[in-house]
């Protein structure tokens, strides 16, 4: 028994130690099992630094009168591997084949070298290899489509969520100054992009990244969603602003000119539907890089006569069948203002000729009107709406600059100054809504450059036409000043570009341009600038058009310069545009027999009888029908259709029977246009899958 004791007191010990390794080792095992729930289950108890960043949304895209893409979003991704997730078997068998599809769409590098980037990486255990920085998503998509990645992010260790969105014109510079852009570091606003970008920018949203170690990594997960920014639909078409800045661009070469603009408007709505603004590089090419429209402040030249008669009309000062001795050579105290024609002057004309030939002897006449009362003539622009910004809601328009009776700059040469188109200075889109308000009956509307905004294709706000003046000049001095338009171009300085199609109304506008230290200089050595304003048909208004061409040197004159450009751009809105044709059925009468009969899909046969309000008589109500008429109705009938027999298609369109016979597993050869009147294979006969059918169509 003693001994028993003993050996009980020499194993307690032991039996302790036992214990307290067994009860250490499950708590480890407690504690292992703890922290592996912690990493599966609580993301938050992972102490792997994270940061919020500002996510941009994508903005909306800027649009054409028919909703064509004038500047979009363009998303590129950046495409980055982790090799260390993929299975070692998986691995081993197509990280080869990963390589090769990577070589056959990037030949830059080999597929031995993607293979050894990609095995290294994998050994490094790197788990963010790049693979390839700005693909497109249809490129993304390949990519994703190739061994290994095709497996998902989880199993094949893809990682595409790294977007980068870029703003790109896919119209080259068609519009590019117009269109614009915005650049909040710099809080600078150009074009429509800079006007709209609250629309456009959407709201921004909130994302999640992790820190890793070549850096912060995208996790995809947002505390905010970005927003995606509205599209803006402009009021331009996009058909026409190419027809515009081709002929502009054209003209330019030809002419040797320095730049240009050209504005199409459309009259009763104030719409720009073309907008162009090139200037000649050194090296011939041509660039979008300043809006001259609403940027460029220069005498208008001729092209203000028409304000000038249309003030003195208004005030009874003389009347437009008034005779004057256009002698070309013009004398205003000690001025001089000589005709174009080289001084030889016109002779014996009245006033409304003296406009046509855009004699300088409208110079005299005003000065002789208003050298009593100069503030009537101002107060006179003031009504036209010449004096005051047409507020567009583009940003950089300039204001006219001019001066008034009583300010040190005017002279007893301002007002026949003025009357030409000197001492006066205004935009060529200020000259264009001008002369529309002349073509629109009065009404002096404010140009739009934007129509509406969508967001997800709905409209969510529109803009209406916006009117600066109700009636700028009395209906009766306004038909006088139409007429006036309309004889420049029939016996004027524009009867070389009248068209055989329509009826033109508008004016030339030839003017000198001061020097570097801003003086005028004799003719000889002079630049000038050529415009040409109009509208067209001149009967019913359509559009409003304006053509200016800076420092041309082959030829001055604005009807040899500017002319030719305005009258190939309406020719060319003219022969596309629908206002101008009327329908070729347009006096044919309504047929009252009943077309020919036909066999048809139902839903198509009765939407179509019901729109065209032919009358019918359904018998039967199946998937296929025989239309024919009898009497003063169509009678529809079922037709049988057999799962494995061949149907009969004749009198069919090739749509149905093509539809028909492929869904039956037989090969379609069509010939001819029409109905189909004979089929190849007897209808009922057995269906052989990939047989071939020929067709007969008349």
């Amino acid at each position: 028994m003693p001994s028993d004791n003993k050996m009980s007191k020499d194993k307690k010990p032991l039996m302790v130690r036992a214990y307290f390794l067994y009860f250490g080792f499950v708590l480890i095992m407690l504690v292992v099992l703890y922290k592996t729930l912690s990493l599966q289950y609580n993301d938050n108890q992972v102490d792997i630094p994270v940061r919020i960043v500002d996510r941009a949304p994508r903005m909306g895209d800027v649009l054409d009168a028919n909703l064509t893409p004038l500047l979009t979003s363009v998303s590129y991704y950046d495409i980055h591997l982790d090799p260390t997730v993929v299975e070692q078997k998986i691995f081993d068998e197509d990280v080869s084949n990963l390589a090769a599809g990577l070589n056959a769409m990037y030949p830059d590098k080999t597929a031995r070298a993607y293979e050894d980037e990609i095995r290294a990486a994998r050994a490094q255990g790197s788990r963010y290899l790049v693979l390839r920085n700005k693909v497109t998503n249809e490129e993304r998509k390949k990519i994703k489509a190739l061994p290994i990645l095709n497996l998902g992010r989880t199993k094949g260790g893809v990682i595409d969520n790294e977007e980068t969105i870029e703003r790109m014109a896919p119209n080259g510079i068609l519009l590019k100054r117009t269109l614009g852009y915005y650049r909040k570091d710099l809080n600078l606003s150009v074009g429509i992009e800079g006007a709209y970008h609250k629309y456009l920018e959407g709201e921004v949203g909130k994302e999640i990244e992790q820190k890793i170690t070549t850096g912060w990594k995208k996790t995809g997960t947002f505390t905010k969603e970005p927003v995606e920014g509205a599209d803006v639909v402009t009021t331009i078409d996009k058909d026409i602003q190419e027809v515009a800045h081709s002929e502009l661009e054209q003209q330019i070469k030809e002419m040797n000119a320095e730049s240009g603009t050209v504005i199409l408007m459309e009259v009763q709505t104030g719409h720009v539907k073309a907008i162009v603004n090139l200037t000649r590089k050194k090296d011939g090419s041509f660039h979008e890089d300043f809006n001259y429209a609403i940027g460029l402040r220069e005498v208008p030249g001729s092209t203000m006569k028409l304000a000038s008669l249309m003030a003195a009309l208004e005030d009874k000062k003389f009347n437009i069948t008034d005779k004057v001795n256009a002698t070309g050579s013009y004398t205003v105290l000690q001025k001089k203002f000589v005709d174009a024609n080289d001084g030889r002057g016109y002779g014996s004309i009245t006033i409304q000729q003296a406009f046509e030939k855009s004699s300088n002897v409208i110079a005299w006449i005003l000065y002789n009107a208003y050298r009593k009362d100069p503030t009537h003539f101002m107060e006179r622009l003031d009504q036209f709406g010449l004096t005051t910004p047409l507020g567009i809601e583009l940003p950089g328009e300039l204001a006219p600059k001019f001066y008034r009776p009583g300010e040190e700059q005017w002279s007893p040469y301002s007002i026949p100054s003025m009357a030409i188109g000197y001492e006066y200075q205004q935009t060529p889109l200020h000259t264009c809504a001008f002369y529309n308000a002349v073509a629109n009956n009065g009404k002096f509307l404010r140009p739009i450059f934007v129509k509406e905004i969508r967001r997800a294709g709905k409209v969510i706000k529109t803009f209406d036409p916006v009117v600066l003046r109700e009636q700028i000049c009395s209906p009766s001095t306004l038909n006088i000043m139409k007429k006036c338009l309309e004889g420049v171009m029939t016996s004027g300085t524009g009867k070389q570009l009248t068209s055989s199609l329509f009826t033109i109304a508008g004016k030339t506008g030839t003017a000198k341009l001061p020097d570097k230290n801003k003086q005028y200089v004799d003719e000889d050595q002079s630049d000038f600038q050529a415009s040409f304003v109009g509208y067209f048909p001149a009967d019913k208004p359509l559009y409003t058009c304006l053509v200016l061409l800076t420092r041309p040197k082959v030829q001055k004159y604005a009807a040899l310069v500017a002319g030719p450009v305005f009258v190939a751009i309406a020719n060319k809105i003219y022969a596309s545009n629908f206002h101008f044709h009327p329908a070729i059925n347009h006096n044919n009468a309504t047929k009252k027999e009943l077309p020919d009969s036909v066999i048809g899909n139902y839903t198509d046969l009765l939407e179509l009888f019901k729109k065209l309000k032919i009358p019918f008589q359904l018998k039967d109500k199946v998937t296929w029908l025989n239309a024919r008429s009898t009497n003063a109705q169509f009678e529809l009938k079922g037709v049988k259709m057999y799962k494995n027999l061949v149907p009969n298609v004749v009198g069919m369109t090739a749509k149905d029977a093509l539809f028909l016979l492929e869904s039956k597993g037989l090969s379609v050869r069509i010939y001819g246009m029409g109905k189909v009147v004979r089929q190849s294979i007897v209808a009922d006969s057995e269906i052989h899958a990939g047989q071939v059918i020929k067709l007969i169509l008349e």
